[in-house]
């Protein structure tokens, strides 16, 4: 798992063909989501962002588990369905365990808490992150082009986004009404 994570780090596009094709790393998908999810708990416990270690563990993890499994959907949805090119046939779970790799960049996230380069840490895991996904769209979608991988992610955030917000909301972490 540790070599696969460093490949997907590394934009290997030979690492997520191996991931695609092992139906069994959707566990290891899973536990790397989970892990960036503690991770970035983690750095807004340290920098003040979030209050009450266990509820935030628990909506960090609910969060981070929903957004990868609909992410995958979403891109799945888009890429085989609308996007769709010659050679292109993926099912959910080969995106579900590309792109859960893909995420590993955010296991970093723990360091967000160290001013004054927290913010500019965050953003720049983000754009790994980023890259990481269309690296792992490209092969998983078996695109030949890198722009399509990059439009289907962007496309298929919009559903995430609203689900997040959603999730948020459910779980307190969005103080819509706040006390007066």
């Amino acid at each position: 798992m540790l070599l696969r994570m460093i490949g997907a780090l590394r934009l290997r596009s030979a690492t997520y063909e191996d991931i695609e094709r092992d139906k069994s790393a959707i566990w290891q998908a899973v536990i790397i989501v989970v892990l960036v999810s503690l991770a970035t708990v983690g750095g807004e416990l340290l920098s003040g962002q979030e209050t009450g270690l266990w509820w935030a563990l628990i909506r960090g993890v609910i969060r981070g588990v929903a957004s990868w499994a609909a992410w995958a959907l979403c891109t799945w949805a888009v890429g085989e369905m609308t996007f769709d090119a010659v050679d292109t046939d993926a099912d959910w779970g080969q995106l579900a365990r590309t792109t859960g790799y893909a995420q590993t960049p955010g296991i970093l996230n723990v360091l967000i808490f160290i001013e004054p380069v927290g913010r500019i840490i965050y953003f720049a895991l983000l754009v790994w992150t980023f890259v990481c996904m269309v690296v792992a769209v490209r092969q998983s979608l078996d695109y030949t082009s890198t722009l399509r991988a990059a439009f289907v992610i962007l496309l298929a955030f919009v559903p995430v986004f609203i689900l997040n917000f959603i999730v948020l909301g459910l779980t307190g972490g969005l103080d819509l009404f706040p006390p007066e």
